[in-house]
């Protein structure tokens, strides 16, 4: 029987070679939101594998959106033109479709690197100001962000339109929204971090209004044939906080909004989180929001061994597979997974006689 994982799928009008996403991983190697040589080398060489989606980590939509001063962004198109030579190299070594992770950090911008601390920027490290749906800090030691109004709703609304706009003008394949991993569309959607009274705020119809909006405003720049898929977290993992059977619903609104599929992560949002981290623990999750929504779904999370990733597929959980720090630690994962399953994956020619398939 054939590998599932290797399996070609159509997302929208794209064709992807097949089931394997290389996740969007942050690298905070970025100057200024440009993109380096870092960025060229780290994807580079996941893409002479051929998986069939790469993501561009998290990109921010404006300067004050940027997780930390090394966070890539696409506000301007000197950032498009840096973000199009990566693509290019990447297309250049194997079939694998690129796309790019439109986002802002909201409440848990300006922060440390993860190697510096991860916290809030102290005062000498050239801090900048936070805005959230509402003012409550992301924890302890974080800066308080300012409440959005109308007027920064609508231009932050019209940033991602714009970064959208150029991810389309270097010939990405795929945009993906974020609203996981407690960045500011995930803060809109949970009540732990939505204390607004206005319409934006208050029941699930208006916490979920304003990330629907970015997705209709989004979609309507983006071409049908080319797919827009969101990244949500499915729960908070917190008692009282965002959920699953909330994330179905949305889901389900994304779906009449135009999006083609979900990547289904979790947490994030709340250092009360109560996360039962172990192989494949967001696996169901996925399932779930495939099976209410009707949605394609991809399945994301200590997702490390290919016949674990192939049962994924087969159980009927999730529609692909993203892998993130598997990546790091084996950037030739696809080659292996082929080799196990029994299948061929795509080889640059100057490495053809380091495989051991397809001879």
């Amino acid at each position: 029987m054939p590998a599932a994982l290797f399996e070609p799928i159509r997302l929208a009008g794209l064709e992807l070679a097949n089931r394997i996403m290389v996740a969007p991983m942050c690298q905070y190697s970025a100057v200024e939101g440009d993109m380096t040589d870092w960025h060229l080398v780290h994807l580079g060489q996941m893409a002479s594998a051929g998986p069939g989606l790469i993501m561009i980590e998290a990109t921010s939509v404006t300067p004050e959106g940027r997780i930390t001063h090394g966070c890539t962004g696409l506000w301007s198109e000197a950032q498009a033109v840096k973000m199009e030579r990566v693509a290019a190299f990447c297309r250049s070594v194997g079939p694998a479709r690129i796309g790019v992770q439109l986002g802002h950090a909201g409440r848990k911008a300006s922060a440390q690197r993860p190697w510096e601390g991860g916290g809030a920027l102290p005062a000498e490290a050239e801090p900048w100001e936070t805005v959230a749906p509402s003012d409550v800090p992301a924890g302890e030691g974080w800066h308080r962000p300012a409440a959005l109004d109308d007027a920064g709703l609508a231009r932050l609304r019209d940033a991602f339109v714009a970064a959208a706009g150029r991810a389309l003008a270097i010939g990405l394949d795929s945009v993906e929204l974020h609203c996981a991993h407690g960045y500011l569309l995930h803060q809109f959607l949970s009540p732990l971090s939505n204390r607004r009274t206005d319409r934006y705020g208050g029941d699930l119809e208006s916490r979920m209004r304003y990330p629907l909006e970015i997705a209709r405003a989004v979609r309507a720049a983006w071409p049908e044939e080319k797919p827009l898929l969101v990244r949500v977290s499915a729960t908070d993992w917190v008692e009282g906080g965002w959920d699953l059977e909330q994330t179905c619903a949305f889901a389900e609104a994304l779906k009449a909004e135009g999006v083609d599929a979900i990547h289904v992560s979790s947490g994030g949002l709340s250092p009360a989180q109560q996360v039962p981290v172990g192989p494949g623990y967001q696996n169901g999750l996925a399932a779930e929001i495939r099976r209410r929504s009707g949605l394609p779904t991809i399945a994301v999370g200590m997702i490390t061994d290919p016949i674990q990733a192939e049962s994924v597929l087969r159980s009927g959980q999730a529609d692909m597979v993203a892998l993130a720090r598997e990546m790091l630690r084996d950037p030739r994962w696809v080659w292996r997974a082929a080799t196990v399953l029994g299948a061929t994956a795509s080889t640059p020619p100057q490495y053809a006689r380091a495989v051991p398939f397809g001879r």
